[in-house]
């Protein structure tokens, strides 16, 4: 239990890969706000989005759950309110709680209001969208369904909101939220002063084809704005006097392919798509300078949060308490993480179908409809440039991988059932492009709305 009960300040990007910053080896993106929290606090260096799409994520992370279990398994699907979230665990625990920027777990009305109430999920300040990507004209609400609109960079604009957040309720505890929608692309829809990376100079990994150098650019000045944006966070507890008493915690959602193996955006089973950055601070409670090979995957976030800051985890939570890996002390850890995609859709040139796999600390193994699929020695071949799936002397990690695959399913109640079996069993609406059928017009209320 700590002494004190701490403030949480939660902030994650949105398809932001592992590698896309210094800390985690990246010598030409400039994040010095995040490698300098590296070095002050705890990274967990195979940090996983369990399934890698930005609706799963966020119900995983909000509910401590896999999105199967929590029935949220595509994009632009409502989370059930009787599901039960971290932030109305926190407001049974005392705390003020805050959500700024991107929510994308409100349905199919992308530019519509999501009324004060249940379909917060326990967040009583609100700032956010269910989903934009126009960064310089980006709109939000609060508690009456006008929008408002954001005058300059998205980032730039919920980050003033979150300081005025944090400068309001610095003498109390508070648990704030901040989801900023780049890098997600489009990648050059930024100011120039962050627009500053030259293609012609980007030096592209191995595995990466050359197609992409433009769009890695971008890519790049979208995360520089936000550590910036983050150097702006951090300085505010500083100047309120409360940095010591807050939990920081700095990831994102999923990656992104970037032209890796050819392929674009998230919902692949590679590195580039599932392996996020995660990095944290507690002055005086969590080491400084610690990097943990502990695996993290997105339902462990819950239980490991709310074990650091004193409270209980409800039951209904199937993530593991990473809390004492954070703290250098040992405890339990998983053997590998599991992760999924199974309800691909159209729209990000994947084509594999729906498949299931684990990430362990060396290695990945995945089966897709037909079977086996991949399986990369992660640390002889770190851009998974060889599957070795039919390699006769990795026959025997190919059985233990299936095993491990197998013990997980079993655990979180994963029957293995097809993308068409689970769109009848949640009721999803689909289309004939084989996606949840969504609406951008601002304003545009979903007809059913509380």
């Amino acid at each position: 239990m700590p002494d004190r009960q701490p403030n949480l300040l939660f902030v994650f990007a949105d398809q932001m890969r592992q590698r896309a910053c210094g800390f985690m080896g990246n010598e030409q993106v400039r994040t010095p706000v995040m490698d300098r929290m590296a070095q002050e606090g705890v990274v967990f260096e195979n940090a996983v989005s369990t399934c890698p799409v930005c609706t799963p994520y966020r119900a995983s992370m909000l509910t401590g759950r896999y999105p199967l279990a929590c029935r949220t398994a595509m994009n632009d699907v409502r989370l059930p309110v009787d599901e039960l979230c971290i932030a109305e665990v926190l407001g049974d625990a005392g705390y003020a709680t805050g959500y700024i920027g991107k929510w994308h777990l409100d349905g199919p009305y992308r530019g519509g209001f999501t009324p004060p109430g249940p379909r917060r999920q326990g967040f009583q300040y609100w700032a956010a969208n269910e989903c934009t990507h126009n960064y310089m004209k980006t709109h939000y609400y609060r508690d009456t369904p006008e929008p408002i609109f954001i005058d300059g960079y998205s980032a730039d604009g919920f980050t003033d909101i979150a300081v005025d957040f944090i400068r309001e309720r610095a003498q109390d505890p508070f648990a704030l939220f901040i989801s900023w929608a780049p890098p997600h692309n489009p990648y050059h829809a930024m100011p120039d002063e962050y627009d500053v990376y030259d293609p012609a100079q980007i030096a592209l990994p191995p595995n990466t084809e050359d197609f992409a150098r433009g769009d890695i650019a971008g890519y790049y000045g979208h995360i520089t704005a936000l550590d910036r944006n983050l150097g702006r966070l951090l300085l505010e507890l500083e100047e309120q006097g409360i940095a010591e008493d807050t939990i920081v915690v700095f990831t994102s959602d999923h990656g992104d392919m970037l032209g890796a193996h050819g392929l674009q955006r998230k919902q692949k089973p590679w590195d580039e798509s599932i392996m996020v950055p995660w990095v944290m601070q507690w002055p005086g409670e969590l080491p400084a300078g610690l990097r943990t090979d502990t695996l993290l995957n997105a339902p462990d976030i819950m239980p490991t949060l709310l074990s650091l800051m004193g409270v209980e985890a409800p039951d209904t939570v199937q993530g593991c308490d990473l809390s004492l890996a954070a703290r250098n002390e040992g405890g339990f850890e998983p053997t590998s993480a599991y992760i999924a995609n199974p309800m691909p859709f159209p729209g990000d040139q994947h084509d594999a179908g729906a498949w299931r796999g684990v990430r362990t600390k060396t290695h990945t193994y995945v089966e897709d409809e037909n079977g086996p699929w991949l399986l990369y020695d992660n640390d002889a071949d770190p851009y998974q440039r060889t599957n070795v799936i039919a390699s006769p002397d990795e026959a025997h990690r190919r059985e233990e991988l299936h095993a491990e695959l197998m013990a997980w399913m079993e655990e979180i109640g994963d029957d293995g059932a097809s993308k068409e079996e689970l769109v009848a069993r949640f009721g999803y609406p689909m289309d004939e492009r084989g996606v949840v059928p969504y609406y951008n017009e601002i304003g545009l209320h979903d007809p059913d709305s509380d």
